[in-house]
């Protein structure tokens, strides 16, 4: 099992949702945040006085799947993510971590069978 947490632009989170859909990954959890990487903000002028704005809003995702799912998973999230043909700075990033363990609370199911 693995936790895959992926952090997008929130113009873009309808078509990673629909490219999961595709993939059949249905279960998701997405979370507004804000943050920046190569971006480094953005500059805007307000009432004649410019100032840079540090953290951009983001939106993450946190999906977890069996294995079987991972790859899928990923292409599916980068095919709605990426912003064009070869993606733009600020598309945002993928992560995989490994999960431990999963328990549905409502059936005590564990493991894979409770994703």
């Amino acid at each position: 099992m693995k936790l895959i947490i992926a952090i997008i632009q929130p113009s873009r989170l309808e078509d990673v949702k629909a490219a999961l859909t595709e993939v059949e990954v249905f279960r998701l959890t997405v979370m507004d945040c804000q943050g920046f990487g190569r971006q480094k903000g953005q500059t805007e002028i307000y009432r004649g006085h410019e100032f840079t704005i540090n953290l951009l809003r983001k939106v993450q995702l946190q999906i977890a799947v069996n294995e079987e799912f991972v790859e899928p998973t990923i292409q599916a999230i980068l095919k709605g993510a990426r912003t064009g043909e070869k993606g733009e700075i600020g598309d945002g990033k993928i992560f995989v971590l490994p999960l431990e363990d999963c328990l549905r609370i409502r059936t005590g199911e564990r493991g894979p069978e409770a994703i």
